[in-house]
């Protein structure tokens, strides 16, 4: 079976294959940030020029993350985003990392990705997630509702829902048996993008566990639950019409340059962003000079410190000993690789290091 199959199984589609010397697929996670001094239409380039790098290097797949009021991210709008790369791009498998499912209107959601599966026929995935992605005041004008745990909560209903408009069989008697997703399978013979389970604790590690989904775990903000996550999801794992045995990967933060100092300078635009973004003072991405100038405080030091633990960085072989370390400590599956700098240029030559140091096709 391959990626245009029209049947409901998905396994190729899901898994993919290590390229050059990498232990396991790689893959892109796409935040399109945005630098000060820059622009959100600059950032947008950045990620076409991403996703075809990505494409022409072997990378598996090049997901988009849904955040909002976040100056210093342009990703708003994940579907809008993927239909722009999709028409740039001819293979690498797109999709969001993801939809934030609660603030949607699951119908919508169906059709925002039966649109993109008629556009790129055979490599789109739906990566969903039950948190706002954004400050609870953001997520209550998303909602237009105050009821934020009640929409996490309401998860796993959620996503049978969308699950059956995707595949357009809700049963007879349903008050939704006679509405359609469009594009869908209503209108004919069509391939269902795979659903993938995001998280960054163990509520969906165990719900893609027990559905028999694959599995996203944030590592890149979350590294202290990754291996309890990923055991949880290995443990309630039950074979399903997806997949017969678990899949998971794990998003990292990962930055190659030429020479450490120079990574480091870049990762700690990162930092700085998340100083001021948990402080509520979010912004642009600071340059390197305006993160090397700044000052934190000791308990901001503190936290910058944890945060440059996990984010692994430095010359191109150690940013490859270092994955290969984690994927070894972790098991995961595949690596979804985050590069968040101030300038679109460092990001893009970090995912080419990164290539080069694993022989991925040139």
């Amino acid at each position: 079976m391959d990626d245009h199959d029209t049947s409901r199984g998905t396994t190729d589609a899901i898994r993919g294959t290590a390229q050059g010397t990498a232990p396991v697929p790689l893959s892109v996670l796409d935040l399109v940030t945005v630098g000060k001094g820059s622009t959100a239409a600059e950032s947008l380039r950045t990620s076409v020029a991403l996703a075809r790098l990505a494409e022409s290097r072997g990378y598996h797949r090049h997901w988009v993350a849904e955040h909002h009021s976040m100056p210093g991210v342009a990703s708003s709008s994940p579907a809008v985003i993927l239909a722009h790369l999709a028409a740039h791009t001819e293979r690498i498998r797109l999709g969001s990392g993801g939809v934030m499912l609660p603030n949607h209107a699951p119908l919508v959601i169906a059709e925002q990705f039966g649109t993109l599966e008629a556009l790129a026929p055979g490599r789109v995935d739906v990566g969903l997630g039950r948190a706002p992605g954004t400050d609870g005041a953001t997520a209550a004008a998303l909602r237009r509702s105050d009821g934020l745990h009640e929409g996490a909560d309401d998860f796993p209903q959620q996503l049978t829902e969308l699950t059956r408009f995707l595949d357009d069989d809700f049963p007879d008697g349903h008050p939704y048996s006679r509405i359609h997703a469009v594009p869908g399978p209503v209108q004919g013979p069509t391939a269902r993008p795979p659903i993938w389970l995001l998280g960054s604790s163990g509520f969906s590690a165990r719900l893609a566990g027990v559905l028999g989904l694959p599995f996203a775990f944030a590592h890149h903000f979350s590294a202290q639950n990754t291996i309890p996550a990923l055991d949880l999801y290995r443990e309630s794992f039950r074979p399903s019409e997806v997949l017969d045995a678990p899949y998971a990967l794990i998003g990292v933060a990962a930055m190659a340059c030429d020479d450490e100092r120079e990574a480091r300078r870049q990762v700690l635009t990162g930092a700085l962003s998340m100083v001021r973004l948990r402080t509520g003072r979010p912004g642009l991405v600071p340059t390197p000079e305006e993160a090397e100038a700044y000052r934190f405080s000791s308990l901001e030091q503190e936290f910058v410190n944890t945060w440059l633990t996990n984010i692994v960085h430095g010359t191109s072989d150690a940013v490859r000993d270092g994955l290969n370390d984690l994927q070894k400590r972790t098991g995961a599956d595949e690596l979804m690789i985050t590069a968040n700098a101030h300038g679109g240029e460092a990001r893009l030559r970090s995912y080419e290091l990164i290539a080069d140091a694993y022989a991925l096709p040139v």
